[in-house]
């Protein structure tokens, strides 16, 4: 059986290979096959300055780029200049051109190449490669995305979630990572399903109606649903593929981001974002913390297990692990 191939028939499927979350190569295949090619959060908005650095997965992809702000126009464009190389901005600031502080290039904020000191009879210059270059962005509730080479534009990674939730003012509350001994897409993997919840969650199982319980799948992405004893929803899962989890709660947005370091190693940020402090301790999100550590436990688990000379592959629950069958799917798709 090919390495990447998953039959589209859950109940027909096998799981990926376990090779896939131990060997480096297809590690660092992943880098450019999957990451490059679709949609990372740059950063947010709200409060930018004129020109705002920052690193599309520092640690990993490690690409410099420049958030550009003008007037009501956010771009984002490659920050590093087209003469010798060397990173152009390192601090936000605000400013009415981009200047290169090692021979003094100049650019507009759009990026393009308007002077260089000392050029003066160089042959076929400028050209469009003195410009720098544009990376494909886009903006959702003043979250700022980009990607280097997209597979797909922004929409249809993040469609159906821009069409479901409503655009709600947030106020930042801070950010927490946390490191864990696994492959990044175990933890994915352990997300995108309710399987477990009775098994590993128990307060949160108190919280949730595991029955009525649900996923839907997407092209790129997927939403879990998880309802109250009520009826009621206690929280919206939004996954976007590969590593982006939208979670939607009474009180407001957890966003985490699922950094892959190493095979074996992978760094989640969690940024939270407040709509409604008052209900802070109501739904699936009133103890986020102690679900995440009940969740590292289990996969740096599996991390440990997969390693065994007798596992290679596993099966799907047809009802339950829709989510896990549709990643492996799109990540056959992209490593393929």
């Amino acid at each position: 059986m090919p390495l990447f191939e998953i039959d589209a028939d859950i109940r027909r499927a096998e799981t990926l290979s376990s090779r896939f979350y131990t060997e480096s190569d297809y590690f660092d295949q992943s880098r450019e096959k999957i990451f490059t090619r679709t949609w990372q959060l740059a950063g947010c908005s709200a409060d930018l300055l004129s020109l705002t650095p920052t690193n599309i997965l520092p640690g990993f992809l490690d690409e410099p780029v420049l958030i550009s702000k003008t007037d009501n126009t956010i771009q984002c464009l490659s920050n590093v200049c087209t003469h010798r190389g060397k990173i152009l901005i390192d601090e936000p600031c605000e400013a009415k051109l981009i200047r290169c502080g090692y021979h003094g290039r100049r650019f507009s904020l759009d990026g393009k190449f308007l002077s260089m000191p000392e050029f003066e009879g160089v042959e076929n210059f400028p050209t469009k490669r003195d410009d720098l270059q544009n990376v494909s962005s886009g903006i959702w509730n003043e979250f700022i995305f980009a990607s280097i080479e997209p597979k797909a534009p922004l929409t249809e990674f993040i469609g159906e979630m821009a069409g479901r939730i409503e655009e709600t003012p947030y106020e930042f509350a801070g950010s927490k990572e946390y490191e864990i001994d696994a492959h990044w897409a175990l933890y994915c993997e352990n997300y995108l399903e309710g399987f477990h919840i009775p098994f590993v969650h128990h307060s949160l199982n108190e919280v949730v109606d595991y029955g009525t319980y649900s996923t839907e799948t997407f092209r790129y992405s997927s939403l879990q649903t998880g309802y109250d004893k009520q009826g009621d929803a206690a929280a919206h899962y939004f996954f976007i593929f590969p590593n982006l989890m939208f979670n939607f709660y009474p009180w407001g947005l957890s966003v985490n981001i699922v950094k892959p370091v190493a095979p074996g190693k992978s760094v989640v940020e969690f940024q939270t974002y407040i709509s409604d402090g008052s209900k802070a301790d109501q739904g699936a999100g009133a103890d986020l913390h102690r679900v995440e550590l009940e969740d590292e436990a289990v996969v740096e688990s599996v991390q440990r297990g997969i390693r065994s000379r007798f596992y290679h592959r596993g099966r799907y629950s047809p009802t339950r692990e829709q989510g896990t069958h549709h990643f492996h799917r799109l990540l056959a798709e992209f490593m393929g």
